[in-house]
């Protein structure tokens, strides 16, 4: 929502003795008075009837909308009064009343519906597989169903669900900032239908049940379009199946939108601006390595530089940039596709993970003959990770010479700010990492009606190291982790504990959730 769109809409509610509102509450969508209009309808508009103190109000952003749409009294069964709201706004409550909507449609699904759903096998096309999963909740009772789970998934923010048979049941579970939650289970007479159902999205095979699979499906949610990443593996009890969420918007966030403080900020951005070299991104998976990356690519100068990624999938389509998908089924792998990349004439590379000495070689002999090269590792932390290439076998000196800068992160929870309460911070004794906090007033999660557990949304933790000629010389040497990290402290080096520090200082997080992602102690 633009500053002028608001200006200019309160401005209009002014001329007409109208409400106007920057956001819709929750409260206020009421699906009975939807009066069974399609969907499609409501986006026309856009426009979505509202209940606010008992009374039915129509919230809109275009004052115009009963001139455009007479039937709308005889729709709603009375005469409707304004509230003036920024279409984007409109937009989202028409998707959360008819997810909501739905989510009531399908709670008894006909026993038979999974005979239905394996005759659909076969007959999937690209334009069923992008279907409006608001659509497909109100159809056949099982796709309801399937699209009722994607879309409370998507409504809570989960970044991946969990459908798993356990001992006589089919179990779903929300993986929620981090952390799975159970929700539900689904009834054993369709748990067979669910599967054969996300398969069909995913374009796997339905019949078979002894192998795993992976695949992918894009679906949409009135205006956002969501990929789902699918891995169905065949387990004791049945099939185990793992969908994760990819919303598109989430994926494009800029730098400074990440959490990194601004020490590290801006040595971080002066360091992708260079014009060639390696820089390494550590952190275990769902760390949050492949935004960050996609961050540090937003900005730089698609225009005026070829910029080429190969990635195991792709996540997220960005714009102007080439992307390739690993498959390594038929030979694409990350370093058959890293060579066909160097010959396309690239400025920027980014490798989506450095597995295998092959790969290593090749991504560190491309940023020593004039490319920017941006990778993930899987490496403890920053000092690690050029050590980690040199244990791959490539050579300490060509490593040496080509390694920028490294970049650890971890994902911590963020402490709700509705419900966290102050204490003061006692140590764990003289090695405790966080003792630079001892007798300060930190912050401790508590949990209410709007968070989890205490907790809202996540937060990074992020260390960089910047290669200067010591290190370089140290690498070439072949030093110890430990020397390497004793001479970069004297550079100024400073851990992911101090990163820590800081959070929990400024209360965004707390002392337990970070001794749980970092370790108890240093």
């Amino acid at each position: 929502m633009s500053t002028r769109e608001s200006d200019q809409l309160r401005q209009r509610a002014a001329d007409l003795r109208c409400r106007f509102v920057e956001a819709i509450p929750e409260a206020w969508l009421d699906q009975r008075v939807l009066k069974g209009m399609p969907v499609d309808f409501l986006r026309s508009g856009p426009m979505v009837p509202v209940r606010v103190d008992g009374e039915v109000l129509l919230c809109t952003p275009d004052a115009g909308v009963e001139v455009k749409f007479p039937e709308l009294s005889v729709l709603l069964g009375e005469d409707v009064d304004l509230i003036l709201a920024p279409e984007a706004v409109v937009r989202r409550a028409i998707d959360r009343v008819y997810a909501r909507s739905a989510g009531d449609a399908v709670e008894k699904p006909p026993p038979e519906s999974g005979d239905g759903v394996r005759a659909e096998s076969g007959r999937l096309d690209r334009q069923e597989e992008r279907e409006d999963l608001l659509r497909q909740a109100g159809g056949a009772p099982v796709a309801a169903r399937v699209s009722r789970m994607l879309l409370e998934g998507l409504e809570q923010g989960a970044s991946d669900i969990h459908i798993e048979p356990r001992g006589g049941r089919m179990q779903v579970r929300f993986r929620l900032d981090g952390v799975l939650y159970p929700h539900g289970d689904v009834p054993l007479e369709v748990a067979d239908a669910v599967v054969s159902r996300i398969k069909i999205m995913a374009r796997l095979d339905v019949a078979e049940r002894r192998l795993p699979q992976d695949g992918n499906a894009r679906v949409r949610v009135g205006e956002r379009e969501i990929d789902i990443r699918v891995s169905v593996l065949p387990v004791a009890d049945g099939e185990r199946v793992v969908l994760r969420l990819l919303g598109r918007e989430s994926m494009l966030l800029s730098l400074s939108d990440l959490g990194m403080p601004d020490r590290l900020l801006q040595p971080f951005r002066e360091i992708i601006r260079r014009p060639h070299g390696v820089i390494w991104v550590t952190g275990p998976t769902g760390s949050g390595k492949t935004t960050t990356l996609y961050a540090a690519l937003s900005e730089l100068d698609t225009q005026r530089r070829n910029i080429l990624t190969i990635e195991d999938p792709v996540e997220y389509q960005l714009p102007d940039i080439g992307q390739v998908n690993v498959q390594s089924r038929i030979g694409l792998t990350f370093s058959a596709g890293l060579r066909s990349l160097l010959r396309q004439d690239p400025d920027v590379i980014l490798v989506g993970e450095t597995r295998d000495e092959e790969t290593a070689e090749i991504v560190v002999r491309a940023s020593m003959t004039g490319h920017l090269v941006f990778s993930t590792l899987h490496a403890n932390d920053a000092v690690s990770a050029s050590l980690r290439i040199i244990d791959m076998g490539v050579e300490p000196f060509l490593v040496a010479e080509a390694t920028r800068g490294a970049l650890a992160q971890r994902l911590v929870r963020r402490l709700c700010p509705h419900c966290a309460v102050e204490t003061e911070f006692v140590g764990a004794g003289e090695k405790d990492p966080l003792n630079g906090l001892t007798g300060k007033v930190i912050r401790e999660p508590v949990g209410c009606d709007r968070c989890r557990e205490g907790y809202l949304g996540r937060i990074g933790l992020y260390e960089l190291l910047e290669v200067n000629d010591t290190l370089r010389e140290a690498m070439r040497q072949g030093r110890s982790v430990e020397e390497v990290k004793r001479l970069a402290k004297t550079a100024g080096f400073a851990d992911m504990w101090t990163d820590a520090e800081e959070k929990i200082a400024a209360g965004l997080t707390s002392v337990a959730e970070v001794r749980t992602v970092l370790g108890a102690l240093d």
